[in-house]
């Protein structure tokens, strides 16, 4: 299993890019902004450690790791500031804690399909974790073919003074094959400059190909557990 962290601020890395972005006009605090991203970066820190054991603890009992990646990101200020416009929603603290939960991200890339639910429900099942909201892409998959299984929970994180916060992360599950998938679809719609007949073109394919990787990935899962049955 490699754990990455792709955009996994220091504290003083928050602070240096709050201070960059915060105007004096908007209704936040500089230190309690701050504080919400420490919040943030530390139920990060504990949810990312009980996927890491529960990969573990299944390689022992069943000698297979469900668990191929996981990516750990905090959402930018600058990102944070600039969906607080485009959602038209207010500058303040108790908005962030309300409609923010997006925040703390955490990505697990599975290896089979069944692997997704598999990490899913044994996450959601454990006492401290609380699901608040989950999206169900894999019976369900978007307009565009996205497939995979999203869920916000809380955890909570423990302070100085001996008091907990429950705090959000986010947490996407997805196979390898659509990690793949979604990372083109990506970069077919955000990071390139391709005309909008080619756009359309590889819009379409990707369309296609979804259903082509789910297929391929129902079939090679099948021959795993058959492997399985035979030892």
């Amino acid at each position: 299993m490699i754990l990455e962290r792709n955009n996994f601020l220091s504290i003083d890395q928050i602070e240096t890019q709050i201070s960059s972005v915060l105007l004096q006009d908007q209704d936040l605090d500089l230190n309690q902004l701050i504080h919400l991203y420490m919040l943030r970066r530390s139920a990060i820190n504990e949810i990312g450690t009980k996927l890491v054991n529960l990969d573990d603890e299944y390689s022992i009992a069943h000698h297979h790791n469900p668990i191929h990646l996981i990516e750990e990101r905090l959402k930018s200020p600058s990102s944070l500031f600039e969906k607080l416009r485009r959602k038209q929603l207010p500058f303040s603290l108790a908005s962030i804690n309300k409609n923010m939960l997006d925040i703390a991200g955490i990505r697990v890339i599975t290896n089979y399909l069944d692997d997704i639910l598999r990490v899913k429900d044994v996450l959601s099942n454990q006492d401290d974790v609380k699901v608040l909201k989950t999206k169900d892409y894999l019976n369900h998959p978007k307009a565009n073919g996205y497939r995979g299984f999203h869920l916000v929970v809380s955890v909570p994180v423990f302070l100085a003074n001996k008091t907990h916060k429950d705090v959000p992360v986010e947490v996407q599950l997805r196979t390898s094959g659509m990690e793949m998938w979604a990372s083109l679809e990506h970069k077919l719609h955000y990071k390139n400059e391709t005309s909008a007949q080619k756009a359309d073109s590889y819009t379409q394919k990707l369309g296609d190909y979804s259903q082509r990787i789910n297929d391929i990935e129902v079939g090679m899962q099948q021959i795993a557990k058959d492997l399985d049955k035979s030892k």
